[in-house]
This record gives structure tokens, sequence and C-alpha cells, in this order.
């Protein structure tokens, strides 16, 4: 006859921290050395690049992104001028400070910046919640925390639209290519993230009647999860849109 163990939410005397602590700090320190492999890259394909023209724009003109694009009716004259001064034109037409394709996204990058780390507050809150056997206020701020985390996803959504409209795809250059495979891999991780808290918050949450003790305990290891992707995006945002 089998026999079940009872869950139990207390630190271990060999490692001083719960099972479910453990476990998901080993998944953490897994995914560090993920994102730290992207981020390690990043640096190589960088300081490798003969300039930061080569490494931004690949074989891409920059004049070509960021000044409008020119009429058909202006076709003819364009090309009078070039042909009467071929060198001064193209020194006009070529800026003397290239600016990462990046930059005009900082922006909304930043407004990102501020939603996820708001996210992260009210993560914290949510369990403090429980922590205080509040539940309506838990389902309040996990409520809040994932209507952050769709909203950090939306902005998200529309930089990506902008920027494959401008033709900034992932082959274009090392910049952009290290761009879209850094943030791709941490929209998947937020959407985990979110698809864990709302599994937390609607069918999860009937465990409080039952095991509050367990189901605070997964509240906040869901949380520890939460501040590292949010912790990446810290990491991410200097990294591809200021340096």
């Amino acid at each position: 006859m089998s026999e079940l163990i009872p869950y139990i939410d207390r630190e271990r005397p060999d490692t001083g921290l719960t099972n479910a602590k453990l476990g998901i700090w080993l998944f953490i320190a897994s995914e560090i050395m993920l994102f730290g492999a992207f981020f390690s890259s990043y640096i190589f394909l960088r300081v490798g690049a003969p300039d930061w023209k080569t490494f931004a724009y690949g074989l891409t003109d920059p004049a070509a992104i960021h000044a409008p694009a020119a009429h058909d009716d202006h076709t003819d004259h364009a090309t009078e001028n070039a042909s009467t001064a071929d060198t001064p034109a193209k020194a006009l037409a070529t800026p003397t400070h290239i600016s990462s394709p990046l930059h005009a996204s900082i922006p909304m990058a930043t407004i990102n910046t501020i939603v996820l780390i708001t996210s992260s507050i009210t993560m914290v809150m949510a369990w403090a919640s429980l922590v205080l056997k509040q539940l309506g206020r838990f389902r309040l701020y996990m409520s809040a925390t994932i209507l952050l985390g769709l909203l950090f996803l939306c902005i998200k959504y529309t930089e990506y639209s902008a920027k494959l409209a401008h033709g900034l795809t992932p082959g274009m250059s090392p910049l952009m290519g290290m761009y879209w495979v850094m943030t791709g891999l941490h929209v998947v991780h937020v959407i985990g993230g979110l698809v864990v808290n709302l599994y937390l918050l609607i069918p999860g949450s009937r465990m409080w009647k039952t095991n509050p003790e367990q189901f605070t305990g997964r509240i906040e290891v869901a949380g520890l999860y939460w501040h590292f992707v949010d912790l990446v995006w810290i990491f991410l945002f200097p990294t591809l849109y200021l340096l």
C-alpha cells in the first residue's frame, strides 16, 4: 500500500533552502548561463567587428534607414545633381556620426523597463499579501503583475513591427541579429512567466483553501523567476539600446 509523502515547506538543514527554492535557483542558474552565452557572443561580435558601421548595419547604408525615402518626381533632379557633384553629394548623404539603428526605440524600451520594474513590485506585494493572509489583495496585485506583463508584450510588438517596417531584420547586421535573438528569447521567458502567473491567479489559487502554506511557497518561487526575467531586461536595455 502506497503512502503519500506530505508537502513540507521548511528549509533543509543541508542547503538552508526549501526544495522548491533550491529547484528554482538551480533553474535560474542554468538560465544565467544561457543568457550569459548570448551576452558574451554580443561582446565578442562587437569587439571583433572592424568598425561600428559594419557591426550595426552590415552592408546596409545607414542613410537609407535614417533619411526619408525620395519621391519618384525627384528622381531626375537627384540624378542630375549626382552627375554634376558626385563626391560632395555622397559626403552630404553619409552622416558624420553613425547612430545605432536601435536608438529610435529608446523611448519605448525605457517605458518597458519601467513597466517590468513596476511588475516586480506588484509581484512582491502579491506574495506579501498571502503572508498577511489577504487573498483579495493577492488577486489584485497578481492581476496587476499580469497586466503589466501584457503591456510589456504589446509595446514590444509595436517595436518589432516598426523594426520590420524599416527593414531592420535579423540578417541585416550582427547587431540586429543579436537584438532579435536576445530580445526574442526574453519575450519567450516573459510569456512563460505570464502563463504561470495566470494559472496561479485563477485555478491555482484554489489551493489557498486547502494548503495556504504550499500556495504561498509557489507564489514565492514564481516571484523569483519573474524577478529574474526583469533583471535580464535591465541588462538587455543598456547593452542593446544605449551602448
